[in-house]
């Protein structure tokens, strides 16, 4: 089941081509283009991830790339913003746990 607008009375029909994705190995349906998180909410997943502690489900939070609680692993890369990232044909994307990993930095930015 999907819950997307297909024809608005206002900006009228979409125009986006609708694409197969991957999640978790399961094939949804999302408009190219459109953030990940937009395509799963269209398909009725609410948790992207659960917490790395206690295991509370985790979903879009502030859907602008600050927090990090919808990152997920997309083709092999791990701590994608599904928020920020767009929806592609055949894109593989996961469920993630792991905390991401810092990295030390050579310039002035304190790491």
């Amino acid at each position: 089941m999907t819950r997307r607008i297909l024809d608005h009375k206002i900006l009228g029909p979409r125009k986006n081509k609708i694409v197969p994705f991957k999640w978790n190995g399961e094939t949804y349906y999302g408009a190219e283009g459109e953030s990940i998180t937009a395509a799963l909410l269209a398909n009725d997943v609410r948790t992207l991830r659960h917490h790395e502690r206690d295991g509370a489900p985790r979903g879009l939070y502030c859907n602008i790339g600050h927090c990090s609680e919808c990152r997920v692993t997309v083709d092999g890369a791990q701590n994608v913003r599904a928020c920020l990232t767009p929806v592609r044909k055949d894109m593989e994307i996961r469920r993630q746990g792991a905390l991401p990993h810092l990295v030390k930095g050579g310039g002035d930015d304190g790491l």
